[in-house]
């Protein structure tokens, strides 16, 4: 693991890992038993009070129904199903539904790179066109041009691992931002729920980056990228990688990227706030079997699997025995890999990111979550984080896609509760 160690003194960017390396050491015990909030250093009264938040939301209307989960010191201190997960046939809300965890899948995929870097498959400095040759000389949107065809120039280096790790190797969404290279995307279907990887490459090489690489923090299709690395490093598809490396050994029995007609019953519905309430569409997309494995947020998943994973990751890379990643490469993951004098995560304040997660680095502009706390959430509204400070790990799914609403007043709720909760801080 020396190369593991290298690269986080490298980066200079290392966030209170003494403090998370204490408690990693210490776990053969954290294993997601059962335990009463006072057990951990939190209130009964204070994990009544969160619960009651979030049913409270359901009661008014605001989501058909939700699925929470609240882990301190590897201990289980919340499992809570609660409203509807059809809420047009009053079905109400099992412990085990699946949710689409949509960006949640990001950290999957960021791990299952890091099970590739340990084997010493690639490293974080080599260029991405080294495994994705369709890559060699990708061009640079400089400047807008006619017919909605960009200006190009060359890029100023080589888009690198890290970069593609980190969302700042020029790739976008063509969802979340403007500009000829955006339109392009979208003309091209880049994710397209019928097609594949490899063909979703194709339409990569085709069009210019849409920054330089290094040269920002711009959200895109890099996690699906990722994926595609891991099939060319592995010789397996994505899907197979997966369960054979991370959800078999973790026992996360529900997580892949289709429910199946046998747990269609479970699987949450998703809703959109409109004049009239929550309306839902009918689609039975994920049901069965897709050729798409989106590892930038194509998972379907329940919390407690969830939980299994950001436990592992809370433990160090380890859970119940099973070692899935070393504690070095977890360190790795949560520093933070922006290139220097780049502007940051925009529309993020108070966070950097590491790979495939955001960090926190100012508590106050992030509901209280501790320095070094690292999190991510998906667009129908899942979210999770892991505090190292405070030992936490926290789950929550819902599926609406109103974004103000759960990205903002959702999760704040989640996080005033929970650290309303804790009795005994390690602040």
């Amino acid at each position: 693991m020396n190369t593991i160690r290298t690269i986080i003194r490298s980066t200079g960017y290392a966030l209170l890992f003494a403090a998370a390396t204490a408690v990693q050491a210490q776990s053969t015990d954290r294993n997601l038993a059962k335990a009463s909030p006072e057990d951990v250093g939190m209130s009964s009264a204070g994990i009544a009070a969160y619960v009651e938040a979030m049913h409270g939301e359901v009661d008014k209307g605001n989501i058909a129904g939700l699925v929470s989960r609240i882990a301190r010191h590897g201990k289980v201190v919340l499992e809570d199903a609660y409203g509807y997960v059809d809420l047009e046939n009053k079905v109400a809300m099992p412990d085990d539904a699946i949710f689409r965890i949509k960006s949640m899948s990001k950290p999957v995929t960021g791990v299952a790179l890091m099970i590739l870097l340990e084997e010493g498959k690639f490293t974080l400095d080599d260029p991405v066109e080294k495994f994705i040759p369709e890559f060699v000389g990708l061009q640079v949107a400089k400047e807008d041009g006619p017919d909605g065809q960009p200006i190009v120039e060359p890029q100023n280096h080589k888009m690198t691992m890290r970069e593609l790790m980190s969302h700042s190797g020029g790739l976008t969404y063509g969802l979340f931002s403007r500009s000829q290279v955006d339109s392009l995307y979208v003309e091209a279907n880049m994710l397209n729920v019928d097609g594949t990887l490899k063909g979703m490459i194709d339409k990569l090489a085709k069009i210019p980056l849409r920054q330089q690489p290094g040269s920002r923090w711009h959200y895109s299709v890099s996690v699906d990228v990722q994926g595609y690395v891991v099939e060319v490093l592995s010789g397996q598809t994505f899907e197979e990688f997966l369960e054979e490396r991370i959800f078999a050994p973790l026992s996360m029995v529900d997580t892949g990227f289709y429910v199946g007609r046998e747990n269609a019953a479970r699987f949450s519905r998703e809703y959109s706030a409109t004049a009239d309430g929550l309306v839902s569409p009918e689609n039975d997309v994920y049901i069965d079997p897709v050729n798409f494995f989106s590892g930038g947020g194509g998972l379907m998943s329940t919390a407690s699997d969830y939980l299994r994973f950001a436990q592992m990751l809370a433990n160090g890379g380890e859970l119940d025995g099973t070692r899935i990643l070393s504690t070095d490469s977890v360190d790795v993951m949560r520093s933070n890999h922006l290139p220097p004098n780049t502007p940051g995560m925009e529309g993020y304040p108070g966070n950097v990111f590491g790979l495939d997660f955001a960090i926190v680095t100012d508590p106050a502009r992030n509901g209280g979550m501790s320095e070094g706390s690292y999190w991510w959430w998906g667009i129908d509204g899942t979210w999770f984080w892991i505090d190292p400070v405070e030992d936490l790990v926290v789950i929550g799914m819902i599926q609406n896609t109103n974004l103000r609403y759960t990205r903002g007043t959702l999760q704040q709720m989640s996080k005033e509760h929970t650290y309303a909760a804790i009795t005994q801080s390690h602040k």
